[in-house]
This record gives structure tokens, sequence and C-alpha cells, in this order.
């Protein structure tokens, strides 16, 4: 991977999710910058504020926010030309089928439920980061979404 720090963004409202997300992303080799946002607003504000350039190369979104939540957020970024084709990991404590296939319909790239042990976070992460995200290229299929330890 290039010397060129890989450009995280975490949307969560938790404090301690943001701080054990960081932590674990920390511990992986590679290079990366990460950027927390407490709710999705934020992160959609800061985005239209930005050029395309300083997009993050990939979105972990928590679901369950206040102001705006995961999925209203995931909406409107599938929606914008500018912001679609964004890479969004979907990054829950959720489990429900019906979040699962809500998130994979509005067109996240894959589904995290989020691990309880920090080293099963930094496995997690580390993989995540790791993955190939070329789904511009490649059909997304429910089998590859949804991502299970």
């Amino acid at each position: 991977m290039s010397t060129t720090p890989l450009k995280i963004v975490l949307v969560d409202d938790d404090e301690d999710d943001r701080l054990f997300f960081a932590d674990a992303l920390q511990e992986i080799d590679i290079a990366t910058e990460l950027t927390e946002f407490h709710n999705g607003q934020e992160l959609l504000d800061c985005l239209h504020a930005s050029d395309t350039a300083a997009y993050p190369h990939l979105i972990f979104l928590d679901l369950n926010m206040p102001v705006m939540d995961g999925f209203e957020c995931l909406r409107e970024i599938r929606k914008n030309p500018e912001l679609k084709d964004l890479v969004v990991a979907i990054y829950s404590t959720s489990s429900s089928e019906k979040d699962i296939e809500e998130t994979f319909v509005h067109g996240a790239n894959i589904y995290i439920n989020k691990p309880n042990r920090f080293e099963e976070l930094k496995k997690t992460i580390g993989q995540v980061v790791r993955r190939n995200w070329h789904y511009h290229e490649n059909e997304t299929d429910k089998a590859n979404f949804l991502f299970r330890i």
C-alpha cells in the first residue's frame, strides 16, 4: 500500500465506540488519517464543503445516531451525484435482517457488526481497510456485503 494515508471517516455518536475504533485503527499496519463525526449531518456538511480531492477513501457509518441517523445519511450520499461513489461501510451493533437489507438496498458497500472485543475489532478493521474496494468495476452481492467474523 502507498505511503499516502488512507483517509477514513468514522460517524458514530458514542464516544467510547469512537475511542475503541481509533485505538484499533492505530494498531493496524496501514497509514491512515481518521476523521470523526457525531452524526450523519456533520458528515454531509463537511462533504458538501469539501472538494472531491478531500473526500475520504472509506466511511464507517453507524446507524443509530441523533440529528441524522446512518440510514438517512446513506440515502443522501447515494442520491448526490458527487458523493454517490464514496465507499460506505455500515458499522453498527444491529444485526437485524431488516437493517442489513435496507442498507444493502440503499447502496452500502459492506455491513459490519461492531465487535465487542478489541482484538476482533482490530482484525475486522484491518480486513476491511485492506479489502479491494473496487465495487464500481465488480458487482456487489449480498454474500460479500455482510461481513461476519
